[in-house]
């Protein structure tokens, strides 16, 4: 037999949470932007693609990658 026992807190003022809620929000949007943009979503192809499939090519991961970001890529 299993005995659960749980303790149910009501807050009753400003809590850590509401507090951090803007800066994860915050937070959310810049991720949300920085996938959204073009090089993001080349660099995912590019990491569904098998090392064969780029070899096949005549490609090479880093070669893409380096394409991918341009100046970027060096930092």
């Amino acid at each position: 037999m299993a005995t659960i026992a749980s303790v149910d807190h009501k807050s009753t003022g400003f809590s850590a949470g509401s507090l951090l809620a803007p800066f994860r929000a915050v937070g959310r949007f810049m991720i949300a932007l920085a996938e959204a943009s073009p090089q993001m979503r080349a660099l995912n192809r590019l990491s569904q693609l098998s090392d064969a499939e780029l070899s096949a090519k005549g490609l090479t991961r880093d070669g893409e990658v380096r394409r991918i970001l341009g100046g970027a890529a060096a930092l």
